[in-house]
Parts: C-alpha cells; sequence; structure tokens
C-alpha cells in the first residue's frame, strides 16, 4: 500500500470514527452533566470527577461512559496515525510550503497522538474504579488544551495540504 493511500484510509477513517464517538458520547449529555463528555475531560479535581460518574451511573449511563471512552481509544489510534502519516506524505512534496506543513501535521500528529491517550487513559482509570483521582484527572485537565490545539492544527494543516495538492494538479 502507497504512503497517500494509507494516509488518506487512515485520516478519513479516523474522521469516520469521530462522528462514531461524538454519537457515542450524546447519550452522556445530562442535566447534571451539560457538556458530556467534556466535563469529565475538564473536570480537574477528583470531586468533580465523582459527581459526574455519580451522574451518569445513577442515569444507568456507566456502560455508555464506557463505550464512548473505548470509542474515543480506537478513535485516536486512527485518526493520530492519520495525521502522522499524512504529514510524512506531504513532507515528500514538491512544493516547498507542504513540507513545511507536512511537518507540521507530523509534530502535531504526534503531540495529539501523546496528549489524547493520556487524558483519555487518565478517564478510564477514573470510571473504571469508579473514583476520582486528583492526580489523573488533573493530568486530563492539563492535557486537553494541547490536544485540542494539536488536533485543530493537524487538521487544518492536512486540509490545506490537500486543497493545496488538489488545486496543484487541476492548473497543471
Amino acid at each position: 500500500m502507497s504512503l497517500r493511500r494509507a494516509f488518506l484510509w487512515t485520516w478519513v477513517g479516523g474522521l469516520v470514527l469521530f462522528a462514531i464517538v461524538i454519537a457515542l458520547g450524546m447519550p452522556l449529555v445530562l442535566t447534571e452533566v451539560p457538556g458530556g463528555i467534556l466535563d469529565h475531560q475538564a473536570a480537574g479535581t477528583a470531586a468533580e470527577v465523582d459527581r459526574i460518574q455519580s451522574a451518569w451511573r445513577a442515569a444507568g449511563l456507566w456502560n455508555q461512559a464506557t463505550l464512548a471512552m473505548m470509542g474515543d481509544l480506537l478513535f485516536i489510534g486512527v485518526y493520530g496515525i492519520g495525521c502522522v502519516l499524512g504529514g510524512l506524505y506531504f513532507r515528500r512534496s514538491a512544493q516547498g510550503w507542504m513540507t513545511v506543513a507536512g511537518s507540521i501535521a507530523l509534530a502535531s500528529g504526534a503531540v495529539f497522538l501523546l496528549t489524547d491517550y493520556a487524558e483519555t487513559i487518565s478517564q478510564i482509570v477514573q470510571l473504571w474504579r469508579f473514583e476520582g483521582d486528583d492526580g489523573l484527572a488533573g493530568l486530563a485537565a492539563t492535557v486537553r488544551p494541547w490536544k485540542i490545539g494539536s488536533w485543530i492544527l493537524a487538521t487544518l494543516t492536512i486540509i490545506a495540504c490537500l486543497l493545496g495538492g488538489w488545486k496543484a494538479r487541476r492548473s497543471a
């Protein structure tokens, strides 16, 4: 399989998984937890994690939360690897700006992988223990901005490279 094909399959597959993970997380939005799983990610303290998990458990959503977080683990791996492969692919480009953009996508994809895995594994450990942990909650809340920023940067960079490549092929 070519690098381009591997990149496109994993990156687009990651986008599909992202939509599925969003759908899996929708039932976790409650009056007590208006941000759903996003509130759990940003909780920052064991007490807040316990409050959120208690609301989910009272609503019979503990299994749904586990399913959403496991789906997130799958999404992170597929999409993050897709970003890294896309970065490697675009770094090979003959266009100078695309080579730089490929390096940005590669680095952003790697940061996304590390930070989102740290965040999600921290969440899952607390969910499975059904007990918040200040260290794990703090870790998840601390890496969250880095995860979001790297995801946005990698995504926009890859879209720019795809559009740039498409435009170059059309004008050739």
